[in-house]
């Protein structure tokens, strides 16, 4: 089966009822420890607001990601501090993309000039961390975010 053209859109690209369905599966919270009230429309509103800002205050930020032209989740750079965060946070039935999903989105951070290395926080709970080491991340040691702990991972992107 060939692979899927990935392409990055902006959020607001969405519709807000797309990312409620997505941020509700149960598939998902299981490895978001910050996810702890359901979403809504409402809540998807103030999300999509959330990661505009971003874009408008750093000029980069979480994408909308298409494969085929249909949606399979969020993802992208933020700025936590003075480093640039990459998270995926992928549909169920896209799961199987991330490998892909992350290789498109290194190639972008090593074209940019402002992201020479990123991050990667992962919970606790995600024990296979295999692929982050074959791209080269290795352990920050850990870091708090919202009040949870996450295991942190740092890539060269020069």
């Amino acid at each position: 089966m060939p692979r899927p053209d990935i392409t990055f859109a902006r959020l607001t690209d969405i519709p807000l009822p797309t990312l409620v369905a997505h941020m509700s599966d149960p598939r998902i919270a299981a490895h978001l420890p910050l996810l702890t009230a359901p979403w809504d429309i409402a809540t998807a509103r103030a999300f999509v607001q959330a990661k505009e800002a971003c874009w408008e205050r750093d000029g980069l930020g979480h994408w909308a990601i298409l494969a085929d032209g249909h949606y399979v989740g969020w993802g992208g750079f933020q700025k936590e501090g003075d480093e640039w965060d990459f998270g995926l946070v992928l549909t169920g039935d896209a799961f199987g993309l991330g490998q892909a999903i992350t290789a498109r989105a290194l190639d972008f951070a090593r074209a940019d000039p402002r992201i020479p290395y990123i991050t990667f926080l992962l919970p606790p709970s995600r024990r296979h961390l295999g692929a982050l080491r074959r791209l080269g991340a290795h352990p920050a040691g850990e870091a708090t975010h919202g009040g949870e702990t996450f295991l942190k991972f740092q890539l060269e992107t020069a």
